[in-house]
């Protein structure tokens, strides 16, 4: 699961978890929606000592204005994937993605789960972040990454 394009450092690091073992991915993209406070985005925002992001919060699109960036994030990330010599397919969720998650783990019979977010302080502080909800829906093991930056 992730929340932004993945990076060539993110790339490299996920391919390479498990050594020369070849591995595939169902990437999915989790936009930026409802559930996702602006209050807290900013919080974690100063927290990391960046400022000018906490008040551009607001400027990011959420919801149905998210979708179309999502969408483009998640395509680029999956052709990355690829280059890399994995093999990856993916979608969006728009709604339930923990649900949507487990189901993915369920059809595809996937070994692990790799959440790789930003760090998310007050979220992970009272294990809301995706990765500790997580950890209680899908019957594997569930690994959190932090994203590189671009």
């Amino acid at each position: 699961m992730i929340e932004k394009p993945l990076t060539p450092e993110d790339v490299e690091f996920v391919t390479t978890l498990h050594g020369e073992e070849r591995i595939s991915f169902v990437v999915l993209m989790q936009p930026r929606g409802d559930q996702a406070d602006v209050l807290l985005r900013a919080i974690d925002d100063v927290a990391l000592g960046e400022l000018k992001e906490a008040v551009r919060e607001n400027e990011e699109p959420e919801g149905r204005d998210a979708q179309e960036p999502a969408a483009v994030a998640l395509e680029y990330s999956l052709q990355e994937l690829r280059k890399a010599g994995a093999e990856a397919v993916g979608q969006v969720v728009e709604d339930h993605p923990l649900d949507r998650l487990k189901s993915v783990v369920e059809e595809s019979g996937a070994d692990e789960v790799i959440v790789l977010t930003a760090p998310h302080y007050v979220e992970e502080f009272f294990h809301r972040d995706w990765a500790s909800r997580a950890r209680h829906k899908v019957g594997v093991p569930v690994l959190k990454l932090f994203a590189h930056n671009e």
